[in-house]
This record gives structure tokens, sequence and C-alpha cells, in this order.
């Protein structure tokens, strides 16, 4: 029929409605498999680390009797299908058992350590992505003058610098040479001794609480900058920041410096594209193009790499978490596979594998943000 077609009734958009709620929900049921994984692997290796729990923690006193019954105590006799499938059951009921050299709960060394390990990495990351991003968009701006020169040098000289030096350095600096002056920053600890915090517990009061609620209540009551906020207590706040100035700048360096080449490259790449020119063309302003048209493209391999820096971080800094003496996760770590701590190495693994992925699962999503080409089907 030659003439005028009927009209084409509207389009559901099913896609932009439904698929991100499947999309998050197929990502979080694949995370079922990845602990499982995460738990069988680590509970392999770990118990094929060389040396006995039992002389390890005992020493010179690791009698035979003596060690029969530590490992009658810890369950440590049994073939390793029993031990594994009975860890199984105790995480399905959220125990992750206990430490065979603290002798107390997992989870309570969890809620301890993790959240210093969670407040340097994101000021780290806060740092590397910030300076690491103005660093790469003014190196491709100004691409073969000597800005884009100083600039990458910066970049090189800081992939490349050795953390543990880098931290020493600062503490020396900022420590030392500027001692007395306004920018002095202390070289260690979380904050100073003679300041405590106020558990969230008792300021929400808050009793009896078991289970993840109490997990969940204790790590944020020891993550210093989130349980100032609650409380209050500014002094502990900006004492806690000073604190984690140095050690943040010494671990972020690395990624900071990896976060300016992959945006200077990146936005090389859009920059040469014809929708650039096209923007051009138009008489939009310098500023604009950058901001609203090339950056967001570029924007993609930068945020895999700050996803992957994040999770790498949260794993701990073994060697900043030592320079500026923080008890943070790397540090428990290499006490615990020092001390063939079993429960300690799972608990812990566990964890920041889950952290990972959720790190894992907001980069994907940011990508269909970023670009909207991309599709999550």
């Amino acid at each position: 029929m030659g003439g005028v077609g009927l009209p084409t009734p509207p389009k559901t958009d099913y896609s932009e409605r439904h698929i991100m709620p499947q999309f998050i929900g197929r990502r979080l049921l694949l995370l079922i498999p990845v602990m499982l994984g995460v738990v069988l692997v680590t509970f392999i290796i770990v118990r094929l680390i060389p040396g006995d729990p039992c002389v390890t923690m005992l020493g010179e006193r690791a009698t035979p009797a003596k060690c029969e019954a530590f490992l009658e105590r810890y369950g440590l006799n049994d073939n390793i299908a029993v031990q594994f499938g009975r860890y199984l059951v105790n995480l399905a009921k959220g125990d992750f058992g206990n430490s065979i050299r603290f002798t107390r709960p997992v989870v309570d060394l969890i809620a301890e350590r993790l959240p210093l390990t969670m407040e340097l990495t994101m000021l780290a990351m806060l740092f590397s992505t910030v300076v690491g991003i103005f660093l790469g968009v003014i190196s491709a701006i100004k691409r073969n003058t000597i800005i884009d020169t100083i600039t990458m040098i910066i970049a090189n000289i800081g992939v490349s610098m050795p953390v543990f030096w880098l931290g020493l350095l600062l503490a020396y600096f900022f420590a030392l040479t500027l001692k007395g002056t306004p920018f002095a920053l202390q070289p260690s600890g979380r904050f100073s001794a003679e300041m405590a915090l106020i558990p969230l517990a008792e300021v929400w009061g808050l009793t009896n609480l078991k289970g993840i609620q109490k997990f969940v209540v204790e790590l944020m009551s020891n993550t210093v900058l989130i349980n100032c906020i609650f409380t209050g207590n500014w002094s502990i706040f900006w004492d806690s920041l000073k604190h984690l100035i140095l050690p943040a700048v010494a671990v972020g360096t690395i990624p900071m410096s990896i976060t300016a080449r992959m945006t200077r490259s990146s936005l090389l790449e859009v920059m040469g594209l014809d929708y650039v020119r096209t923007a051009r063309a138009k008489g939009l302003i310098e500023r604009k193009v950058i901001s609203k048209h090339a950056m967001r493209n570029a924007m993609i391999p930068i945020v895999t790499i700050i996803g992957i820096e994040t999770g790498s971080l949260l794993s701990g800094a073994v060697l900043t978490e030592t320079v500026f003496s923080l008890p943070g996760v790397g540090t428990a770590l290499i006490g615990a596979i020092l001390a063939r701590d079993y429960p300690v190495i799972q608990g812990f693994t566990l964890v920041i594998a889950f952290i990972f992925v959720l790190v894992n699962l907001i980069v994907d999503l940011s990508y269909a943000y970023l670009d909207p080409r991309i599709r999550l089907e």
C-alpha cells in the first residue's frame, strides 16, 4: 500500500528500565561462586605454607603432647575435606572462627584493622585521581611542550619511586625539617596517643547487637573520620586527617602517576576523533570541547585503572603501614602468615575479595553511564 503508513506506536525503552537491575542481579549471583572459589583456594594455599602452626606459636615449648592437644583444639588434626566443610558451615552462620595467635574472633580483628585501610585507601585514591587526572589533562592539552615534558617526567619518577623510600623521605621532611612550622605533619600513628574514640553503639544507645549489625556498627565506630563526624569530635577528626596525609601521599603516588599517563594517552586518542573536530568546528570553546565531549569518553580506561588500584590498596599497603606504624590490613595479614594463623588469613582474604568484586561491579556500571553506547546486555 503506497499511501502514508500507519503511525508507529511508541517503543517502550525496556532495556533502560530493566537491564540495569538484571545486570546487577546477575553480578551479585556470580559473586557466590567467586567467593566459594576464593575460600577454597585460600583454604588450600594457607595449609601448603611450610611450617607447623603449633611449632610457630609455642616455639621451644612445642612438645609432641602439647602439639597434639593444640591440633585437637583447633581441629587441625582432621583431614582437609572435613576442615573445609566445617569452615563452610561456620561461614554460613557468619562465623569466621577465632584467631590462633590472639584467641579472639576474626570478625573483631577485621572490624579493628579494616577501617584504617579503608580510610587510607580513600584518601590515597582521592589524591591520585584528582592530581593524576589534572596532570594528564594538562599534559594532553599542552602536548609536545615543556609543560608536557615536565608532567611526564613527574609521572615517570612517581611510578618508579619505591614506596618505602618515599614514605621515609616524606616523614623526614615534614616531621623533622618542617618541625615547628604550620606545615609540619605527624610521621606515624593514627592519631595522638591522648585521644580516644567514643563507640557509636554508646552514642546511638544500641545494646545487645549481634551478627552483621554488630560488625557494621563496630566497623563504623573504628573508622575514625566517620566516628568523629557522628560524634562531632572535630579535634580528633583533624588530628587523624593530619596523620593520614603523609601515608596517603606515599601510597597514592604510584596510582597518581599511572592515572596521569593513562589520562594523557586516552585523551589524546579521543581528541583526534571526528566528533571532537566537529565540536570545534561548531564554535565551542576549547574548555567545553575537552570537559563535555572528549573527557567523558576518555574516562573509560581511566576508571578501569582507578578501580584496579582501589581494590589493590584495600588489600593493605604493607610497606606504607610499616613505615608509618599504622595497624592496617597489610600488617595484619603479614603477621598472620608468619604465625600460620589460618582463620585470620582466610577471614581477611575473603573480605578483601568481596570488596574487590564490589569495586569491579561499580566500575562496570560506570561504563554505561560514561558511554551510553555501551550496553550491559
